[in-house]
C-alpha cells in the first residue's frame, strides 16, 4: 500500500513537472517574432518579462497559460491519485516552470504557475492570492512585491479553510517563490526594482 502511494506521488510529480516545464512565454514570443525574452529584462520566461517586449497581448496569454498548466496538472493528478497526487503535481509544476529541462533548467519565477496550482487545489485561496496581488500591484506597481505579499497570504488561507496538507505544501512553495525572487527583494530594498510596464 505504501509503495503504491509512493509510486502515485512520483507519477504525479513527473506529470506536474512535464506540464509545468512548457515554456509558454518563450513559445508565444517566438511565434510572434519578437526578441528572445531571455535576452531582455530579467531574462526569465514569465509574463512580466514578456510584457517588456511591449506586447501586452502576449504577456496576458503567457500569464493565462502559465497559470492553466499548473491548474491542469493539479486537477488531472487529483482525479487520478487524490489529494496526495494533487499536491505532488503542484510541486512538480512549480519546479518544472522554474527549472525546465528543455531550457537548461532556466525558466521563470513561478508566480502564475503557483497561482494556477492554488486555484486547482482550493480556488478560494487562489482568489485571495489574486486579490492581494492586484491590491499591491495597483498601489505600488511592483509585480515582484505583489507576488511576495500574495504568497504569504495563501498558506494562511488554506490553513483557515482546513486544507492542512495543501497549506504545508504551499508554505514550501512560498519559500521557493521567495528564493526565485531574491534578486528582486534586493532591488526592492535598494529602491531600484523596475515597475510594471516600465521598459527594460
Amino acid at each position: 500500500m505504501e509503495s503504491r502511494i509512493a509510486l502515485s506521488v512520483l507519477e504525479a510529480l513527473i506529470l506536474g513537472y512535464l506540464l509545468g516545464s512548457i515554456p509558454f512565454g518563450l513559445i508565444l514570443t517566438r511565434l510572434a517574432g519578437t526578441r528572445d525574452i531571455r535576452s531582455i529584462g530579467s531574462g526569465n520566461i514569465g509574463a512580466t518579462n514578456v510584457l517588456r517586449t511591449g506586447r501586452k497581448d502576449l504577456a496576458a496569454a503567457t500569464l493565462l497559460l502559465d497559470g492553466l498548466k499548473g491548474t491542469a496538472a493539479v486537477l488531472l493528478a487529483g482525479y487520478l491519485w487524490g489529494i496526495d497526487g494533487a499536491v505532488a503535481a503542484a510541486c512538480g509544476a512549480f519546479v518544472g516552470h522554474v527549472f525546465p529541462v528543455w531550457l537548461g533548467f532556466r525558466g521563470g519565477k513561478g508566480v502564475a504557475t503557483y497561482l494556477g496550482c492554488l486555484l486547482g487545489i482550493y480556488w478560494p485561496a487562489g482568489l485571495i492570492f489574486a486579490v492581494a496581488w492586484l491590491v499591491i500591484a495597483f498601489s505600488t506597481r511592483y509585480s515582484s512585491l505583489s507576488a511576495l505579499v500574495a504568497s504569504l497570504v495563501s498558506p494562511a488561507a488554506l490553513l483557515l479553510a482546513g486544507q492542512t496538507e495543501a497549506a504545508a505544501v504551499f508554505i514550501v512553495l512560498t519559500v521557493a517563490l521567495w528564493l526565485t525572487h531574491r534578486a528582486n527583494i534586493g532591488r526592492l530594498l535598494g529602491r531600484t526594482e523596475g515597475k510594471i510596464g516600465q521598459a527594460s
